[in-house]
């Protein structure tokens, strides 16, 4: 049966809104597969987001790291117990810490079947160290990165680092991904021009419809490392011929589909529906993200209002989690009110400076410093996507929470792809600008005050993450805690830094939650990977 009869034959379409029923109607044209690609195995997935940006580098948005580790390949990956192991690379350590050597493994090839170079990784590595801030902090402490030879990397420290493998290894955004030299010299404020990577999957270009579709194919030549797949460690056995990312922003068309074999994984399912979902016997429901999100707010420090740190500390007190998710998740099994910067249950983990957004007891005192702030009535814009299911309520239930302070706002609705690309501008609001979005961290990507870019304090001029807050005590803080070697002192000083991103208004954690992902059964060896949906190691029964 053709996709098209399918979608005309559900058993459960009849679920569908009128809205819903439109669009799945538009969308299944070009969901329906040629006859090229009937011939192998195909898995179909509906991810958390539409794939526009697809340069890995230039943004931290999770859609376009997902297709980061499609297309792309680690010299190291982290495995489920936070060790770092090889994965395109072995190295070594000389005695007195300052020089690491990694040599590539042996079969490694591009996409366009060039053999893969030292020169290719070290250009990799060093815009990957421009951009990414935990990137940065460690090209702060090196002395230069060079390629002796077509396999050896030899990167020499200015001084002991404690966090180089953490670095080149961290699973999450922005991954240091591998990329020839040609793209690699891309300049950093530019995307690369094509997708030729190493890694598992080829990207198809001539299939490529943002918005509609993306398409992978099985890159024959990848050599996996023999050892059992580990998170992001481990060998990258592909199983399949094609992987298929359709869009669907309308979560119960998705759900629709999923329930009728239109589609195989659906990466988060909607909290209202998982008690049916689970009570589906052809269905899986799991958390394969098990450490979570963080949700949080983030302000531009360069436009009015919120250049002025007292209006800044006024929105602060206004703001309060418990009733961002409960709009966001609703159901408290899947939510955690915590005001830990750095994760809740994790060894940096304390509440201090939070009590406001933990208690929600904060709105009178928001009012009485907004007050005395010289806030002028300059609306507040917000970003608010509209296509991505954990980022829908964050901007609607802070808007009213400013507003109940004594703000005006704006809300602003748009999709994700569209605020990943407005959020880059440090223009005035008037000319693109804007003053607030929210996002998502995983907790993978925040364990630490280097790992966690919402800390920096690098400002515009120095790479500064999105909202360009500049700080030179936060820059010095986490230099000491790059240097620290004792658990006791990096907690000591992780607090230090929470300390002054809560005096400083820096951002704004609202809370962790987790998303159960929702595949069909027909799927075998989906696992979890650090927060990465992994298409690697999974086959699909007939």
């Amino acid at each position: 049966m053709s996709m098209m009869s399918r979608w005309r034959h559900s058993t459960s379409f009849t679920k569908v809104t009128l809205p819903g029923l439109a669009l799945a109607a538009a969308l299944a044209l070009p969901m329906m597969s040629s006859p090229a690609d009937a011939a192998g195995k195909t898995i179909t997935a509906v991810m958390h987001s539409d794939l526009r940006v697809i340069d890995p580098i230039i943004t931290t948005a999770y859609i376009t790291r997902d297709h980061g580790y499609m297309v792309y390949d680690t010299l190291l990956g982290m495995n489920s117990k936070y060790e770092i192991k090889p994965q395109m690379a072995d190295w070594k350590v000389s005695d007195d810490k300052l020089v690491y050597t990694f040599t590539l493994r042996d079969g490694l090839l591009w996409h366009d079947g060039k053999p893969v170079t030292a020169e290719d990784c070290v250009a990799s590595l060093k815009r990957w160290g421009a951009r990414d801030g935990m990137g940065q902090k460690l090209m702060d402490f090196t002395k230069s990165i060079e390629a002796p030879d077509a396999k050896t990397i030899v990167l020499t420290l200015k001084e002991p680092y404690g966090l180089v493998l953490e670095s080149i290894g961290k699973p999450s955004s922005a991954v240091p991904f591998m990329m020839p030299k040609r793209l690699a010299e891309t300049p950093t404020d530019k995307s690369i021009p094509e997708q030729i990577g190493s890694g598992p999957f080829k990207f198809v270009q001539a299939e490529f419809q943002p918005g509609v579709k993306v398409v992978y194919e099985k890159f024959k030549e990848y050599k996996p490392r023999s050892e059992p797949i580990d998170w992001q460690a481990g060998g990258k056995v592909v199983k399949v011929d094609r992987v298929e990312w359709i869009t669907m922003p309308d979560a119960q068309t998705a759900v629709n589909a999923l329930q009728s074999g239109d589609i195989d994984f659906m990466e988060n399912g909607p909290f209202d529906l998982l008690p049916i979902l689970s009570k589906d016997k052809d269905l899986q429901v799991e958390v394969l993200n098990t450490l979570g999100f963080q949700t949080l707010g983030r302000m531009n420090f360069l436009n009015p209002p919120f250049d002025n740190p007292k209006v800044r500390r006024a929105a602060f007190l206004a703001l309060s989690q418990k009733p961002v998710l409960d709009a966001l998740v609703g159901d408290p099994k899947y939510y955690t009110v915590c005001g830990a910067v750095f994760g809740c249950n994790t060894p940096n983990a304390t509440d201090a400076g939070a009590e406001t957004l933990i208690k929600g007891n904060g709105m009178e005192a928001a009012k009485k410093a907004l007050a005395e702030s010289g806030y002028d009535g300059t609306p507040v814009v917000i970003m608010a996507p509209t296509d991505v299911t954990t980022l829908k309520a964050q901007p609607i239930v802070a808007a009213q929470q400013l507003r109940d302070a004594g703000f005006k706002v704006e809300v602003q609705a748009t999709d994700w792809q569209t605020v990943v690309t407005r959020r880059a501008s440090q223009k005035p609001v008037k000319e693109g600008g804007w003053n607030m979005f929210f996002t998502n961290w995983v907790v993978a990507d925040i364990l630490n005050p280097i790992a966690n870019v919402s800390t920096s304090g690098r400002g515009k001029s120095n790479g500064g993450w999105f909202g360009w807050t500049e700080d030179a005590k936060l820059e010095e803080l986490r230099d000491k805690y790059a240097r620290a070697t004792s658990p006791d002192e990096q907690k000591k000083l992780a607090a230090e830094v929470q300390k002054e991103v809560y005096d400083k208004v820096i951002y704004i954690p609202l809370g962790e939650y987790k998303v159960p992902s929702v595949w069909r059964k027909s799927l075998t060896g989906v696992t979890s990977g650090a927060a990465i949906p992994m298409f690697w190691n999974i086959d699909k029964k007939d």
